[in-house]
């Protein structure tokens, strides 16, 4: 299933011993663009901190009543290693964060969840302890994680002009993958917007806020159009990649 960032912002979120927040923005890495933490607006709770919550600690979404399960206590999320709501999420705060949880760390492999696989549930029958052992050998991969708040708005560059900017994220609930960047076009079409998998980013200038497709505005023009009333079904998803010449995520995995 595929959900939009903005619309998951303001969800409650709901721990074991009760409610800690809503749903604030979401992290994301600019290796794999995949989330990697969903933050926490904890009200006056814990004012002054930044609150991450690792996919490792999320439960079902229930998109009725606007609320995700967080499967840890809130003595747990209070003694999380505290990082200052004006500081960058640094490498050396996410070992820290992942050794105080036991989690596998996500960069310690290939793979988009580290040794992993390609999904962030640690099942029953796996050791924690073998789990974050087996990272230890693994080539880390360099990235950098991305506020989706931030990178919202950022403006798309194809190869003959810009086109829009970016307005929203889709993401994949079993695998937290972004699998489309929503473009709004309205400086170019008045109200139409069209999606973009980041497999089809040429580069991103973050210094600029700048994101390049190496596509030509009219072959985006003529792209399947994308509605907030949309229902992003197999079949659309098909056209679009058929349009762009690519083949699907579906059969990669």
């Amino acid at each position: 299933m595929l959900n939009k960032v903005k619309a998951l912002k303001g969800y409650k979120l709901k721990c074991i011993d009760g409610e800690i927040g809503k749903v604030k923005e979401f992290y994301f890495d600019d290796h794999h663009w995949t989330i990697r933490y969903l933050v926490a607006d904890t009200g006056n709770w814990l004012v002054d901190r930044q609150v991450l919550i690792s996919p490792y600690a999320l439960g079902s979404v229930n998109n009725e009543d606007q609320y995700i399960i967080i499967n840890l206590t809130k003595d747990q999320i209070e003694n999380t290693p505290t990082l200052d709501s004006d500081k960058p999420v640094s490498r050396q705060y996410e070992k820290d964060y992942y050794t105080y949880y036991e989690w596998p760390v996500y960069w310690g492999g290939p793979k988009i969840w580290g040794t992993c696989g390609f999904s962030p549930i640690i099942e029953n029958t796996q050791s924690k302890g073998e789990l974050m052992d087996s990272t230890q050998g693994d080539k880390e991969w360099d990235s950098h994680l991305r506020s989706t708040r931030e990178v919202s708005g950022y403006n798309i560059q194809a190869t003959d002009g810009e086109i829009g900017h970016v307005e929203d994220f889709i993401i994949d609930n079993e695998t937290l993958e972004i699998r489309y960047l929503v473009i709004a076009t309205m400086n170019w079409w008045p109200g139409k917007k069209i999606l973009v998998s980041p497999k089809w980013i040429d580069r991103v200038s973050w210094n600029e806020s700048k994101v390049f497709v190496n596509l030509l505005r009219e072959t985006i023009k003529q792209s399947p159009e994308y509605t907030e009333e949309s229902l992003i079904t197999r079949d659309y998803e098909s056209k679009l990649h058929q349009h762009y010449n690519q083949h699907g995520y579906w059969i990669d995995e």
